[in-house]
C-alpha cells in the first residue's frame, strides 16, 4: 500500500525551486506571530510520538529504477510559450513580438508598457510605407532568458528589468543588439525596518550593501532575498554582494569566502516577491530586496521601512534578437522612440517608475559568463555547511487516479535532477494509511535509483489522510536530526488538497509551528487554498502544478531550496 516515506529525494529538488528555507532550523522556541498553542521542545516530542502511534504506518521495500544521468534540459522543461499571456496583441501584419518583464506589462500600476504599447498600435506608425504594431508578452525576465538562451522560443525583442539578463543572453550565443539602454527608470533596493535601519546607521555610519553584508555576516541583521535564477532583484543582489567582497574578481577566493560567511546567516531565500513580503510581515526579517516601483505603491511598506538602493539600475533596456530584417529593426527603434515621449514617461512616474533618478549604478557592465558562473556558485554555496534533509509526501488516494498521479510522477522524476547530492531525501505516500516508501538517506546514485523506482511504482486507491502523512514525515525528520543535527529539514507535500480521513490541520498545526519545518505544497487538480493553509504556517510556498508548466515550476522550486 503506497505510504509516505521519505520523499527526501524530491526535497532536494523542491528545496531548490522556490521557496523559503527560512524555517529550516529546528529551534522549538516561539517565533513572532505564532500560535499561543505552540508547545515546548519536550512536549512537542511527546505530542509527535503520540500522534504517530495512532497512525497505521507500513514500511515498503524500496524498488530500484533506471536513472538518467543526462543534465537538465531547460528547453524540455519549459511549457509552451502560450502559457504566458499576450498583454498587447499586434494590430497589423507587420509587427514585432517583445518579451517584457512583468512589473511593466501587467495591469494597473504594473501596466505602464501595456498602456503605451496600446497607444503605439493605435498611432498607425509606418515603416516602409506600411502600418506597423507590436505584440507584448508578459513574462518574467529570468523565465524569458531561459526561453531565449535555450532556443525554445526567441522573440524579436526583449526588455528585461535589467542589463544582467541581456548580458547572459548575449553570452549564450544569441545575437543581441541594444536598441535602448532605458525604456523606463527603476531601482532595486534593500527595504529595511526603520528601527533596524537606524541601529545600522548608529553602528556603521551608513547603510549600503557593504555594511548590510557585514552586519549579516556578524549575525546582526536578518535579511532575505529572491532566487537569483528567476528574480532580477535577486540576481542583482547576488552579483553586487560578490562585488562587495572583491571588486577585482567576483569569483575569486576572497569573494567566495566572503559570500560563504554572509550566506551562512541568511535565513530566507524566496522564489517570489510575494513570499518574501509575507515572511517580512511575520516579523522574521529585518529587511528584504524589492524594486522601488513596488515599494512606492505599497503604503504599508513606505510607512515603516527605509529603501536603500543597490547594484545596477533596473531601467528596462530593450534588445533586438537574432538576424532581423531591417523593417523589424526599424519597428523596434520606432517603438523605443515612442515610449520615450514625455507624456509616457510622466505616466510612468505616476505608476512609481522614474524615481530616485540621481542613483547611479554601483557596478559596471558585468560579462554574461561571469553572471552565469555567479549563479552556479550560489547554487553550490547557498546552504553553507548545512545539507538538506527532505521528505516528499505523495498523495496516492483514489482522487489522484489518472492524470493527477501521472503529473505527480513526472514532477518527481524530472525534478529529481535538481537535487543536490549532498542532501538527503526520503519518500512517503499516503491514502487512508501511510507508507514509508523510501527512508531518508544521502542522495547518492543508489538512493537516486531507489527514488526513481519507487516513484514509478506508486499506485492510487483509498481515502486521503494528508495530515497523517505529514506527521510521519515530521517523525522521520526528527529521527534524522537526532543522528545528523546539522541538517535543515524540509517537507514537500504533493496532493490534490482534499483531506477526508485521519488528523486535521487543527490537530497538528501547533506541532508544525513548534518544529518550524517549512512545508512546501504542490497541487494537482487541487484545492489550492487547503494546500496554502499548510504552507503558510512556516512561510513556505504553494505551487499550482497544472499540466503544462509543472516541471518548470518544480525545477525552479528545487533549484532554490535544494
Amino acid at each position: 500500500m503506497p505510504g509516505r516515506g521519505k520523499f527526501v529525494l524530491l526535497s532536494g529538488m523542491i528545496v531548490v525551486v522556490v521557496f523559503a528555507l527560512v524555517y529550516f532550523g529546528v529551534n522549538l522556541t516561539s517565533n513572532l506571530g505564532k500560535s499561543k498553542a505552540q508547545v515546548t521542545t519536550e512536549d512537542a516530542a511527546k505530542r509527535l510520538n503520540k500522534l504517530y502511534s495512532n497512525i497505521s504506518v507500513t514500511t515498503a521495500t524500496p524498488v530500484k529504477g533506471q536513472i538518467d544521468l543526462d543534465p537538465v534540459d531547460v528547453a524540455d522543461s519549459l511549457p509552451d510559450i502560450s502559457k504566458f499571456p499576450i498583454a498587447v496583441d499586434n494590430t497589423t501584419d507587420q509587427f514585432v513580438e517583445i518579451f517584457s518583464s512583468t512589473e511593466k506589462s501587467g495591469t494597473g500600476v504594473d501596466g505602464w508598457l501595456t498602456e503605451v504599447a496600446t497607444e503605439f498600435n493605435n498611432a498607425k506608425v509606418e515603416v516602409e510605407g506600411k502600418a506597423v504594431s507590436v505584440k507584448i508578452r508578459n513574462i518574467a525576465s529570468g523565465t524569458a532568458a531561459d526561453y531565449i538562451k535555450s532556443g525554445k522560443y526567441v522573440p524579436d525583442a526583449y526588455t528585461p528589468s535589467n542589463e544582467l539578463w541581456g548580458e547572459m543572453v548575449k553570452a549564450s550565443g544569441v545575437k543581441t543588439q541594444l536598441v535602448s539602454s532605458r525604456l523606463v527608470g527603476n531601482v532595486p533596493g534593500i527595504v529595511i525596518a526603520k528601527a533596524k535601519y537606524d541601529a545600522l546607521v548608529d553602528k556603521y555610519g551608513s547603510v549600503n550593501v557593504k555594511t548590510v553584508t557585514e552586519a549579516i555576516a556578524n549575525n546582526e541583521f536578518s535579511m532575505g532575498y529572491t532566487d537569483p535564477f528567476a528574480s532580477s532583484t535577486g540576481l542583482n543582489f547576488l552579483v553586487t554582494a560578490l562585488n562587495t567582497f572583491d571588486s577585482t574578481n567576483i569569483l575569486g577566493d576572497k569573494a567566495v569566502q566572503g559570500f560563504e560567511k554572509f550566506q551562512a546567516n541568511v535565513p530566507f531565500i524566496a522564489s517570489t516577491t510575494i513570499q518574501m513580503r509575507d515572511a517580512a510581515k511575520s516579523g522574521m526579517l529585518d529587511g528584504f530586496v524589492l524594486e522601488y516601483q513596488t515599494y512606492a505603491n505599497a503604503a504599508d511598506l513606505k510607512s515603516g521601512y527605509v529603501f536603500t538602493p543597490f547594484g545596477v539600475r533596473h531601467d528596462s533596456p530593450l534588445y533586438a534578437l537574432g538576424d532581423l530584417p531591417q523593417a523589424k529593426l526599424d519597428i523596434i527603434k520606432k517603438f523605443a522612440d515612442f515610449v520615450g515621449q514625455e507624456k509616457y514617461q510622466k505616466l510612468a512616474r505616476e505608476n512609481g517608475f522614474n524615481q530616485l533618478e540621481d542613483y547611479k549604478s554601483e557596478l559596471a557592465v558585468v560579462d554574461g559568463n561571469l553572471i552565469s558562473s555567479a549563479q552556479k556558485l550560489w547554487k553550490e554555496k547557498k546552504n553553507g555547511n548545512k545539507p538538506i534533509a527532505a521528505v516528499f509526501v505523495a498523495d496516492v488516494s483514489g482522487s489522484m487516479d489518472g492524470e493527477p498521479l501521472n503529473r505527480l510522477k513526472e514532477s518527481l522524476l524530472k525534478g529529481q535532477k535538481y537535487l543536490g547530492k549532498d542532501n538527503s531525501i526520503g519518500l512517503v505516500s499516503y491514502s487512508s494509511d501511510v507508507t514509508i516508501n523510501l527512508p531518508i538517506a544521502k542522495y547518492d546514485t543508489i538512493q537516486q535509483s531507489m527514488f526513481v523506482g519507487t516513484v514509478k511504482s506508486l499506485q492510487t486507491g483509498g481515502g486521503t489522510a494528508t495530515f497523517d502523512g505529514i506527521v510521519v514525515a515530521l517523525k522521520m525528520l526528527q529521527d534524522e536530526l537526532a543522528i545528523n543535527p546539522n541538517v535543515k529539514p524540509i517537507i514537500f507535500v504533493l496532493s490534490d488538497g482534499e483531506t477526508n480521513e485521519g488528523y486535521s490541520l487543527k490537530d497538528i498545526k501547533a506541532l508544525i509551528e513548534s518544529y518550524k519545518v517549512p512545508i512546501y505544497t504542490i497541487g494537482y487538480n487541487a484545492n489550492i487554498k487547503a494546500l496554502e493553509s499548510i504552507s503558510s504556517i512556516n512561510e513556505a510556498a504553494s505551487l499550482n502544478a497544472d499540466t503544462d508548466d509543472v516541471v518548470y515550476k518544480i525545477g525552479n522550486l528545487f533549484n532554490v531550496q535544494l
